[in-house]
């Protein structure tokens, strides 16, 4: 019986009792590391559930909102709200009270489910949004606490169960960096069941049939995390840690500790620790430095990653010696970060997706000699490129129902045959592989007619050893013969130890020239002809990409 044909809580109630004993989830906490097996799970999500049903009441349908950091609890969480009928609404916790009162005006949940962190925001919200009932902590209860805990609910295990139907919302996502009222993605439990039959291909083309332990170091608020990195690994009855710290020598201790095989990561958690074993190779002896740089010469012309773990033994080591690699998604993957990883025996397997999707579109697992492509769509996609625009548009069962109380929304982006509209510029090659180039929203027109596309500028320029990050954007002038049109403009934020090193001034000359140089690997019209240093990093969504809108206002209120 294929996945799509099954009822989501006949699966959940499966997989508690294929892996019983076998740890589902877990988590480093002051105290020591707080675990749930496979089976602990399922009784404390039985638990919540009975109580949701029949103390709280709830309705078939009805919203439950999540507001907590990543933690063996959040999953507990959204298994009940499935056993309970009810529709999960993870939220991000790095979001303002107004911004969260904008959605919960919009979903309007019955029940809150809270960790300690947010107990006292809950409180407030609760005050701004009637619909709220119920507040529920999800961590051990502490002193002081008014709050009920879950783990304080009488211990009650069975209920009748509400399965509902498959076309039925299982989630709403509300999209990070959205402006104006806030688009929550409607993902319906076929499209869940679709993403968990599609990713069984990819995850065998990646990972030996094996029991795989996983670090998770993305929001559980983010549907990339939530769909892979929490629903498919379990499904595969993989054992998921959880860090709060994104420190490298803090993720580095949990591999080691719990012999981490594989991880889902950002690319910008890529560059981060790629940076981290580099300040550490700089501060080893000349002649280990000397070693290293030839080894990875070498490497480039060996194909196996057992031979390439044995010639960075050291560096593998530091990994816990388990460590496969990494599925990367969220934005695109700079090349060279991946790359070093790929000539030091580490798999990066870059994958594209976006919430609408649910989310994940493709998974480069085949095309191995080019980081560039996304890889091939997952079998219930099909895609194709608008020959107008070039846009990639997509249709299959994994696309969302819409977006919640938004119809106009929803059919901007749906047209009427089903396909979806990702906004993404791209090519698909002759094999079926897609490239993606840029975002028909971020897309520069130049006076001429000319199109930029700022994500090719900001490849170029990352790849300076002065600059930390760098967004890249049309900003309109607004004088001169060329009034009212776009010219390229370069947001940059230096590397730190340059602000030692100069005076504003200073450094402003030192990046403008630092730009001018590299850009002249850019055709003339695409280099940056207006170059701003900022001396505060750029601002990010929870899974670090830049917001543009941010920048730009930026930008606007310093001219």
């Amino acid at each position: 019986m294929g996945l799509r044909k099954k009822n989501i809580l006949t699966l959940l109630d499966e997989r508690t009792k294929i892996y019983g004993d076998r740890i589902a989830l877990g988590m480093r906490t002051p105290v020591g590391w707080k675990e749930f097996s496979y089976k602990g799970l399922g009784l404390i999500s039985r638990k919540l559930a009975c109580h949701l049903i029949l103390d709280l009441d709830v309705k078939k349908g009805e919203r439950l909102a999540i507001l907590s950091e990543s933690k063996p609890e959040f999953g507990a969480c959204v298994f009940a709200a499935i056993l309970a009928g009810m529709t999960t609404v993870p939220l991000d916790i790095k979001l303002t009270k107004y911004e969260l009162i904008s959605i919960l005006s919009d979903c309007e949940p019955a029940v809150m489910l809270v960790s300690h962190s947010y107990a006292g925001l809950a409180l407030e919200l609760q005050k701004a949004i009637p619909a709220i009932k119920h507040i529920i902590v999800m961590d051990e209860p502490a002193y002081n606490q008014e709050l009920p805990s879950i783990y304080n609910l009488p211990d009650r295990y069975e209920a009748k169960w509400r399965p509902r139907s498959s076309k039925s919302t299982a989630l709403i996502i509300y999209t990070s960096g959205t402006t104006g009222a806030p688009k929550g993605v409607e993902i319906t439990f076929n499209n869940m069941l679709t993403q968990l039959d599609d990713l069984e291909d990819a995850l065998n083309a990646i990972l030996p049939n094996r029991h795989i332990t996983v670090l998770s170091i993305l929001p559980m608020n983010h549907l990339f995390e939530l769909t892979v990195g929490f629903a498919t690994f379990l499904h595969f009855g993989f054992s998921v840690y959880y860090t709060q710290s994104l420190k490298p020598k803090d993720i580095l201790g949990i591999m080691r500790d719990k012999k981490v095989d594989f991880m889902i990561v950002v690319p910008a958690f890529l560059k981060l620790l790629k940076t981290s074993i580099e300040n550490e190779l700089n501060s080893l002896p000349k002649y280990k430095r000397a070693v290293f740089g030839l080894m990875y010469k070498l490497a480039k012309y060996i194909p196996s990653y057992k031979i390439k773990k044995i010639m960075f033994k050291p560096v593998h080591d530091k990994f816990g010696g388990h460590f496969i690699g990494c599925i990367s998604g969220g934005a695109p993957l700079d090349i060279e970060v991946g790359s070093f990883f790929e000539r030091i025996g580490l798999q990066v397997y870059q994958g594209y997706g976006l919430s609408e999707t649910s989310p994940v579109v493709s998974v480069n697992t085949d095309k191995r000699n080019n980081l560039a492509s996304v890889g091939r769509p997952l079998k219930s996609f099909d895609a194709k490129i608008d020959k107008e625009t070039g846009e990639l548009l997509l249709r299959g069962p994994s696309v969302m129902k819409g977006y919640h109380n938004q119809p106009e929304a929803t059919s901007s982006v749906l047209d009427s045959d089903g396909w979806l509209h990702t906004g993404d510029i791209a090519n698909i090659d002759k094999d079926g592989h897609i490239f993606i180039t840029g975002r028909i929203k971020n897309m520069i027109v130049l006076s001429g007619g000319k199109k930029v596309f700022p994500e090719e500028v900001e490849a170029v320029l990352e790849k300076s050893p002065y600059i930390n990050e760098v967004c890249v954007l049309g900003t309109s002038k607004t004088f001169g013969s060329k009034g009212g049109t776009e010219e390229v403009t370069a947001v940059i934020y230096p590397k730190e130890d340059l602000f030692e090193r100069f005076s504003d001034s200073e450094l402003n000359n030192f990046i403008r020239v630092e730009v001018k140089n590299i850009s002249n690997q850019l055709t003339q019209y695409k280099r940056p002809n207006n170059i701003v240093v900022v001396k505060e990093p750029l601002p990010k969504t929870t899974t670090r990409k830049v917001k543009r809108k941010d920048v730009k206002e930026l930008v606007s209120a310093g001219n």
